[in-house]
């Protein structure tokens, strides 16, 4: 029970994040998730909380790290396997060093492996965190290539040179032949398992995509297994889980082109799933990592936290100094020409954000070494937060100041302007080239809620069209009794109904409403406490004479709501659609009470809404020829298009 607790207090502190970026999107998403993740460390569920790296690497990090392989382009990698070496091992290894050495010299009570693991921790970068700096602010490409690779694999040369260090610290010896095989092994085995169980696992879902019409219940929850597996299995092998999962993820993109239109669903649902996995996992890391804080800094081994926070602030400017440098010195190419090299590095080494991987390896520093308390534990993980928060902090403040920030060529009042408008095109054809029918009437009603649904309703003008349709049934009353169809009864009974609606639909403030309806619920009793008791026959007669009035509404019901929606399909355009449509469907439902909800042909009412989306697609196309819109918004717009025509058309089978 406390674990669904915390898992839905996690969940609340990132929907909370999620709004206040919305509302302020100037400050980054994970500075909104870590403050979340301080205020929720204040509930006692969450008191002295710690992370357990095991099931934080295997539950989240493994999951983001996989979705991030498969979003890959292969073709992108293959180019850029230089750099990704140079960033990813030559400059972790690199870096490890010279930290490692460097803080031993600032701190000598701490031994040098210790100093070593510690650079370990710090090393690598993270995914997730890149991703959310940088998601707001146009980077290079290559740069952003660069950070983005360097991210996905240094992981595996950063833990691994964690445990050579750990391993030295606790037997107080270190091979540096062994210690290289041990990284070649853990390095290159974990990318070789992947690729091999990742092909395997593809292959099945091949097989079963293309032996099998709809497996989707099937599919998806191996894809969204898939990573946890291969992490557990990489790691009781030996072998590095993280780079195991990025390589599984890397073979699901690889044959992304053979799984992509085997099944159109299958690849939406796939695609939306994971996309709402991630968004809360990537939530989940940053507020954990908030969470966590306040137990490191309220730790009992802590005693000089302005000393640690220095340390913290030194390694953090020998970090961005050696990722400078590396760049600036030409050991990772970035550009063709020269002249832009200076700017280049100062943005990889903003770019070198540290997240969640750092604080799992650090969390998962032993308590006890050789069977003595290690002391040094929670002084290195405060460190370890600190970078974090500097890493975080310090891009997040540069970039927008010195990078231009993304923009889309339109606005939501555009998009939401021109999907209005393209319904308001295909409810124009339709009705042009089809004859009026009840399929056409309620393809029409559909299509009106492709709109966005942030369009209001304008009160006004909806009351306005109300009364003019009432004078329409009025009229069309008078002209049924003019002709003899109905009798003078008759029209008086409908009047009645008439003057009833007109009273309810008014536009009158609900309180009035109310009070109407509260005065002549209390008429009613204190009539009914005043009457005379009726006899049986009597009662009989009242029965048949209320069943005649009904009778009589109803024979004229039908034809007068029928003239009613004639009139309004005559009037409607861009501008009142919204009402219009509102307006009519109550009408429409009083004529399927009358026609005893008369079934429609199906088979006209799909070809009435082909018709409407090709229709859509051609609005498009012309206002993009046009130069009205542009390719951007033209593409989303034949998005959101496509995927109502899909939603419909499985809601048909």
């Amino acid at each position: 029970m406390e674990s669904i607790l915390s898992i839905m207090l996690l969940t609340v502190a990132v929907v909370v994040a999620n709004i206040l970026s919305l509302i302020w999107p100037k400050v980054p998403l994970a500075v909104y998730q870590i403050i979340a993740g301080l205020l929720l460390s204040l509930d006692p569920q969450f008191n002295h909380f710690a992370l357990e790296p095991e099931l934080f690497m295997l539950a989240i990090i493994a999951p983001l790290m996989f979705n991030d392989g498969q979003n890959q382009s292969t073709r992108s990698l293959s180019k850029n396997i230089s750099s990704i070496l140079s960033m990813s091992v030559f400059l972790a290894i690199f870096t490890v060093l010279v930290v490692g050495f460097s803080a031993h010299m600032l701190w000598p009570t701490m031994a040098l492996p210790i100093t070593l693991m510690l650079a370990a921790i710090i090393t690598p970068t993270d995914a997730v965190a890149v991703n959310s700096i940088t998601k707001n602010v146009i980077l290079p490409e290559r740069v952003h290539t660069t950070l983005t690779h360097e991210s996905l694999f240094n992981d595996a040369s950063g833990i691994v040179l964690f445990n050579l260090a750990l391993g030295a610290y606790t037997t107080g010896s270190f091979s540096l032949g062994l210690g290289i095989l041990d990284f070649i092994k853990v390095f290159f085995g974990g990318i070789f398992f992947g690729l091999i169980v990742g092909t395997l696992i593809v292959q099945l879902r091949l097989h079963l995509t293309q032996s099998h019409a709809d497996i989707s219940a099937i599919v998806i929850p191996i894809n969204i297994m898939t990573p946890l597996v291969i992490y557990w299995s990489a790691e009781r092998l030996g072998l590095s889980g993280i780079l195991a999962v990025v390589a599984t993820g890397l073979v699901h993109s690889i044959l992304h082109d053979r799984l992509q239109l085997t099944s159109t669903k299958l690849q939406i649902v796939t695609s939306t799933t994971w996309t709402i996995i991630e968004d809360i996992l990537n939530g989940f890391v940053f507020v954990l990592l908030g969470a966590t804080l306040p137990t490191v800094i309220t730790s009992n081994n802590i005693t000089n936290i302005s000393l640690l926070v220095l340390i913290a602030v030194g390694l953090y400017l020998t970090l961005f100094l050696i990722r400078y440098l590396w760049v600036r010195f030409g050991l990772v190419k970035l550009k063709r020409h020269t002249a832009n090299e200076h700017q280049s590095a100062w943005q990889v080494a903003l770019g070198g954000v540290h997240g969640t991987i750092t604080l799992a390896m650090a969390f998962s520093i032993p308590t006890m070494i050789n069977h003595h308390l290690f002391v040094y534990r929670d002084q290195i993980i405060l460190i370890a937060a600190i970078v974090i928060l500097i890493s975080l902090l310090v891009p997040a403040i540069v970039f927008p100041l010195t990078l231009p920030v993304k923009q889309k060529s339109y606005t939501a009042a555009e998009f939401d302007h021109h999907v209005n408008r393209l319904v308001s095109f295909a409810v124009a054809e339709l009705k042009q080239n089809n004859q009026t029918t009840e399929e056409l009437r309620q393809a029409t009603e559909t299509l009106a809620s492709q709109a966005n649904i942030k369009q209001t309703v304008d009160r006004k003008q909806f009351f306005a069209l109300a009364n003019q349709a009432r004078q329409i049934e009025q009229t069309t009353i008078e002209q049924l009794n003019d002709q003899g169809q109905i009798s003078n009864q008759t029209q008086a009974y409908y009047e009645r109904f008439l003057e009833r609606t007109a009273f309810r639909s008014s536009n009158r403030s609900f309180t009035k409403l109310l009070w109407h309806r509260l005065k002549r619920s209390l008429n009613k009793r204190l009539i009914r406490r005043h009457k005379p008791k009726l006899s049986t026959a009597e009662i009989i007669q009242k029965k048949a004479a209320f069943k005649t009035k009904q009778a009589a509404t109803i024979e004229v019901l039908g034809n007068v709501s029928n003239a009613v929606i004639t009139y309004l399909d005559s009037i409607e355009n861009a501008d009142n659609r919204t009402e219009v449509a509102m307006l009519r469907r109550t009408y429409t439902a009083r004529t399927r009470f009358i026609n005893d909800r008369q079934t429609l042909e199906s088979d006209l009412l799909q070809n009435l809404f082909i018709q409407a989306f090709q229709s859509e697609h051609t609005y498009v196309q012309q206002e993009l020829a046009s130069q009205n819109i542009s390719q951007e918004l033209a593409n989303h717009l034949n998005e959101k298009i496509s995927t109502d025509e899909l939603v419909y058309m499985q809601s048909m089978t």
